[in-house]
C-alpha cells in the first residue's frame, strides 16, 4: 500500500448536506480517509495510490458533489 495525501481548496464552504456526501466517499475502494477543515473550506484526502490515481480521487469527489478547486 502506498499512502498519498491530497489537499484541496473548495469552491465554497461545505454545508451540512455536503457532509453526508463526504462520508459516502469512504465507500470507494482505496480511499482511506477524508477530512474536512474546521472552516469547511478545505478537504484532505488520504488514499492508496496502488489502487487509485489522483484523477480517480478527483472524479470520486466530483461525482459526490464536493466542490473541489482543480
Amino acid at each position: 500500500m502506498t499512502k498519498v495525501t491530497l489537499r484541496y481548496h473548495l469552491l465554497r464552504p461545505l454545508t451540512d448536506d455536503d457532509l453526508s456526501s463526504v462520508a459516502a466517499t469512504h465507500r470507494t475502494y482505496g480511499m482511506s480517509h477524508v477530512q474536512v477543515a474546521p472552516a469547511r473550506d478545505k478537504i484532505t484526502v488520504d488514499y492508496d495510490a496502488s489502487r487509485l490515481m489522483k484523477e480517480d480521487v478527483e472524479a470520486v469527489l466530483t461525482r459526490h458533489g464536493i466542490p473541489i478547486r482543480l
